[in-house]
């Protein structure tokens, strides 16, 4: 049983090192498309992609239909339209900062929609923890405070929609194969972004797509980051909770700070290093259980 329980923390640790990698495409791909076309192609990608591997259809049940749109609206076009929008309106040091906060958003909607998944000591002891390592390695020494109000609320409501978009697939009929529902996500993720798309003017131009690098780019956000990543979480979610998968977000910002020293050539500074020493210990402390350490216990005693 531990085993099969380490396999599934396996997989939410690979889809965090794909998401934390995936600004690297993000950031080339934003020299050709705004972030909404990139979004677009992304969630096309993945749906086509799905589809193709998993055709089958099953019965029409509007109930069941209902929950997937919520699915694709929360995780898919709410989520990404709201986080692309607050940073372009606050710092990105505020927007990642924020969204670094999902899983205490997951742990109270999880307290409140959920009977297995209630906020215990533990939580909030590695929930602190890991927000103060996240704290350092975002700002890195070099905190500006320099709010715009709407950009900081809207990177809160990304944050929330994460957090309500893994409940509610927790909450999901398990009766549906793990690569189905996600197509489904990414159905109703299209159908809600597409009027958006419309409104703002868009334009296909195919000669964007001769670039092989760009071609490339939108394939590991579409294949990796959205089609696979997105199964493994929810593979992860079925298994391991939401409370606990969502925790692992908190080691993306660790994920980004080794992917900018490794590709962009950034360097990692002390309280990078420290922040990051935080969340692994943060983490850590989030996916143990109140009588699993006696040690723990009587840290929880004196807090």
């Amino acid at each position: 049983m531990e085993n099969k329980k380490m396999i599934y923390h396996m997989m939410a640790l690979v889809t965090i090192c794909i998401w934390g990698t995936t600004f690297v495409s993000t950031k080339i791909l934003l020299n050709t498309f705004s972030p909404l076309e990139i979004m677009f192609y992304r969630f096309i990608i993945t749906y086509i992609t799905l589809i193709v591997i998993h055709p089958k259809m099953y019965a029409f049940s509007l109930k069941e239909e209902s929950g997937f749109a919520l699915l694709g609206i929360f995780g898919g076009s709410m989520y990404f339209l709201t986080e692309n929008i607050a940073i372009n309106l606050t710092l990105a040091s505020h927007v990642g900062f924020i969204l670094a906060a999902a899983p205490i958003f997951t742990a109270l909607v999880a307290h409140f929609l959920t009977k297995d998944e209630k906020i215990i000591k533990t939580t909030w002891i590695g929930c602190i923890v890991a927000m103060a390592g996240v704290f350092l390695v975002i700002f890195n020494g070099s905190f500006i405070l320099k709010f715009s109000g709407l950009g900081e609320v809207l990177a809160t409501v990304s944050a929330l929609s994460w957090a309500v978009y893994t409940v509610l697939l927790k909450k999901l009929d398990p009766k549906y194969p793990p690569i189905y529902t996600i197509r489904k996500v990414f159905f109703y993720a299209i159908i809600t972004i597409v009027p958006i798309l419309i409104g703002s003017k868009y334009k296909f131009e195919i000669t964007k797509f001769m670039d092989l690098g760009i071609v490339f780019h939108l394939l590991f956000l579409g294949l990796a980051a959205s089609a696979l990543g997105f199964i493994l979480w929810h593979i992860a979610v079925k298994n391991l909770g939401a409370v606990k998968t969502n925790n692992y977000i908190y080691l993306n910002p660790v994920i980004t700070l080794i992917g900018s020293a490794w590709v962009l050539k950034e360097k990692i500074t002390i309280y990078a290093g420290i922040g990051s020493a935080l969340i692994l210990l943060g983490v850590y402390l989030t996916q143990k259980k109140p009588n699993q350490s006696l040690a723990l216990s009587g840290i929880e005693e004196k807090l």
